[in-house]
């Protein structure tokens, strides 16, 4: 059985073909600057043979047809035909309240996906036009959507409630729903395996950080809170998002510039955050060495971002009473030991205990590694995410019958 893992932006696509039999990676790539002449294909190999192709692709379902052509034909082949794909499992960014787990991609489920888009503006749509590109390559191929959200529908009441009229939340739905699901299910259970417990017994806090940023207390494996809301403009400052602020701002400042409402959404989704802040980067490579060199703006940017997911580290070790393990992940989370540093400098007074040299080498392909001190109360860990295989996973579980929902499907990435 062979599981094509789709994960769409709304200019790229990251993919992965995974062999079930095998339990390995055949292949995998992304896809960079669809809808111009100047598109990318980055394809590697299980060897870690790795090609590049430079040619126009003027939508996803060009860019996928390429990829299947690479994967089925010529030297790169590693499928005789299409056929071999059992199914394909994408990704959905905002499955509401009405998807907690992986579901079979019919028409009511596009439709619904659609109606859930102004709950996740940047990503629903190109989730859908991935789907659809998909559907139209692979078209007698299962489609199975697994949604970011559906981790979180675990969150408790309290957690998930907006201090806010209750009938928004009866009749609009609003409250908090969470994102990077798949991020947080994968990395938690990684960390129970490294701790040698069971998943079940263990306290962890989840620290994604990339051009996104969410973080996520997970009390005996389950979601019990996090920091991104009803949408992903909540939580933590991000590389273009502002994270939490006062309600009111908004509203002020639509007033005073004569701002339309969307003209305001996009200033916070898209303008605001570590590239409101330094006034030209997001890249924390960028704002690393802009502040070596002196730049205050970006010295204060990396001080903002710092601090603010410390106090969510602070009041996550809080509401869990204890914890385990702290894990970082996503590309930022994996690769900047400095960012890392400064988020857990001085909290001894949790117990925990940095190797700070060793902090600052580690990247992602170094894989899994402990950076805390063996007598560190609570254990840190850098451990690369891997979303997809979280896809392989529950796209087999429904193909085979023995899916349930993400807490009671027993992941073989454990063993």
């Amino acid at each position: 059985m062979k599981i094509f893992a789709l994960n769409c932006g709304s200019s790229s696509f990251k993919y992965q073909l995974f062999s079930w039999g095998e339990k390995k990676v055949i292949a995998t790539g992304l896809v960079e600057r669809i809808g111009s002449d100047e598109s990318v294909l980055h394809h590697e190999l299980s060897d870690g043979e790795k090609i590049k192709i430079t040619q126009p692709m003027h939508s996803h379902k060009e860019a996928i047809e390429l990829v299947l052509k690479m994967l089925s034909e010529g030297e790169h082949a590693v499928i005789s035909s299409f056929s071999e794909i059992s199914a394909v499992g994408h990704r959905i960014v905002h499955g509401g309240e009405r998807f907690a787990r992986s579901v079979m991609i019919s028409d009511e489920v596009i439709d619904e996906v659609r109606e859930l888009s102004s709950l996740a503006p940047l990503h629903n749509p190109a989730n859908l036009i991935g789907i659809g590109a998909a559907m139209k390559a692979l078209p007698d191929t299962p489609q199975i959507g697994i949604f970011d959200t559906a981790f979180h529908q675990t969150m408790p009441a309290k957690a998930f409630m907006y201090g806010l009229p209750f009938e928004w939340y009866e009749e609009y739905s609003i409250r908090r729903y969470g994102f990077h699901g798949s991020s947080h299910l994968y990395v938690s259970k990684r960390a129970a395996v490294l701790l040698g417990k069971d998943v079940s017994e263990c306290n962890i806090i989840s620290m994604h950080i990339g051009n996104g940023v969410s973080c996520c207390a997970i009390k005996g494996g389950e979601s019990y809170d996090t920091s991104m809301g009803m949408t992903p403009l909540e939580g933590a400052i991000m590389g273009t998002r502002c994270g939490d602020i006062d309600p009111a701002i908004p509203m002020m400042m639509q007033r005073k510039l004569h701002l339309s409402p969307e003209q305001m959404d996009e200033i916070l989704n898209k303008k605001s955050g570590l590239l409101g802040i330094t006034g030209k980067f997001t890249d924390r490579r960028d704002i690393v060495s802009a502040t070596k060199d002196g730049d205050d703006r970006c010295r204060l940017a990396l001080e903002m971002e710092t601090y603010n997911l410390k106090k969510y580290l602070g009041a996550y070790a809080a509401a869990l009473g204890r914890v385990d393990a702290i894990v970082f992940t996503a590309g930022v989370g994996e690769n900047a030991g400095e960012i890392r540093g400064m988020v857990l400098d001085n909290l001894e007074c949790l117990g925990i205990k940095i190797d700070t040299e060793k902090n600052l080498k580690v990247k992602s392909s170094d894989g899994e590694t402990e950076i805390s001190l063996p007598d560190s109360a609570i254990k840190v860990f850098m451990i690369p995410t891997n979303e997809e295989i979280v896809f392989v996973e529950d796209v087999v579980g429904i193909l085979e019958g023995t899916y349930s929902d993400h807490m009671t499907f027993r992941y073989s990435f454990l063993k």
